[in-house]
C-alpha cells in the first residue's frame, strides 16, 4: 500500500474541509488514492459540507452555560432563521456551551479541535459539518467567551428574541442576587448603552463630541462657551454610559441610584462591574 505521508493528509484537509483524523482514515481506506480518498469522506457525509462553507451566515443564535466559577458565552450562525430555529442546530449550540463550559478552552480556534464529548471520534468542527450535512446550510461558530465568576457577585442572564439578544451583568456588592442584575441585564437590552461609566469613554470620542459640541456654539459668548460645551459632554456621557442612563423601567432614577435602592434594602452597595451585551449577526 502507498505509504500515507503527512503532507497527503493536509492536501485533503484543504481540499475537504475535514479533519486531519478522518482524513488520514479515508487515505488509509483508499489506499493513499486522493480521489478515492475524497470519494469516502462526500460518502460519510463530512466532505458535502465544505460546499457550503462559503456561503454568508447572517442569522443565529446565542447560548449561555454556567455554574459556580465560570460563564460561557457562545454564538453560532445558519444562512437563515429557519433554520437558526431547528431543533438540530439548537441542539448543536447547547452541546458546544456545555463542553465549554466543562472544558474552558483558550480560544475559539482551540475549542473547534476538542473531541466532542458525546463522540469522541471527531472533532467539535466535525460535529458541526455533519450538522451542515443535516440541515443543508453554512453553520458556524462566530466567536465565544469565558468568564470566571468574581467573589462577591451576581450574575444577570437575559435573552430576548430566542437568543438573537442576549446581556450579561457582572454586579458586584453581594452573592444571590442575581434577580437584580437581571433587571439591569434588560434595560441594557433595551437602552443599548456603549460603556459602563464616563472613564471608560476613549479621548478621541470625546474630543470627537467636543468639536462637534463647540461648532454648534461658535456663535455663543466667549465667556458661557466652555459651561455649554461641558453640559453638552455631560449629556452625551449621560446617554451611552450605563450607570448614568435613566433607568428604563423607571426614569426617575438612574440605573446607578435604581442599585442604591435595591442595596438599601438587602444593606448592600451594589455596583455593575462589566457587561456584555451581544446581539446575532454584530
Amino acid at each position: 500500500m502507498k505509504e500515507i505521508t503527512s503532507e497527503m493528509v493536509k492536501v485533503l484537509r484543504e481540499r475537504s474541509g475535514v479533519g486531519m483524523a478522518k482524513c488520514k482514515e479515508a487515505l488509509v481506506l483508499a489506499e493513499g488514492d486522493m480521489e478515492k480518498a475524497i470519494d469516502i469522506l462526500r460518502k460519510s457525509g463530512l466532505a458535502a459540507a465544505v460546499k457550503k462553507e462559503g456561503r454568508e451566515t447572517k442569522d443565529g443564535m446565542i447560548q449561555t452555560a454556567d455554574d459556580q466559577s465560570t460563564l460561557v458565552l457562545i454564538e453560532a450562525n445558519a444562512e437563515t432563521d429557519f433554520v437558526a430555529k431547528n431543533d438540530r442546530f439548537k441542539h448543536f449550540l447547547y452541546d458546544c456551551a456545555k463542553q465549554a463550559l466543562e472544558t474552558k478552552p483558550k480560544s475559539l480556534a482551540d475549542f473547534i479541535q476538542q473531541p466532542y464529548f458525546k463522540d469522541k471520534s471527531i472533532t467539535i468542527d466535525q460535529y458541526r459539518n455533519l450538522v451542515i450535512q443535516a440541515l443543508g446550510e453554512n453553520i458556524q461558530l462566530k466567536r465565544m467567551e469565558i468568564l470566571h465568576k468574581h467573589p462577591n457577585c451576581s450574575y444577570g442572564i437575559y435573552s430576548h428574541m430566542g437568543g438573537k439578544l442576549v446581556v450579561v451583568i457582572e454586579m458586584e456588592g453581594a452573592v444571590g442576587q442575581d434577580a437584580i442584575a437581571k433587571e439591569v441585564a434588560m434595560h441594557v437590552a433595551a437602552e443599548s448603552p456603549e460603556y459602563l461609566k464616563p472613564e471608560e469613554v476613549p479621548a478621541n470620542v470625546l474630543a470627537r463630541e467636543e468639536e462637534i459640541a463647540r461648532s454648534q456654539v461658535k456663535d455663543k459668548p466667549a465667556n458661557i462657551v466652555d459651561k455649554i460645551v461641558a453640559g453638552k459632554i455631560k449629556a452625551y456621557t449621560d446617554q451611552v454610559c450605563l450607570i448614568h442612563q435613566k433607568y428604563v423601567k423607571d426614569n426617575t432614577v438612574t440605573v446607578q441610584q435604581f442599585l442604591d435602592i435595591c442595596g438599601k434594602k438587602i444593606n448592600k452597595n451594589l455596583t455593575v462591574r462589566c457587561f456584555w451585551r451581544w446581539k446575532v449577526g454584530q
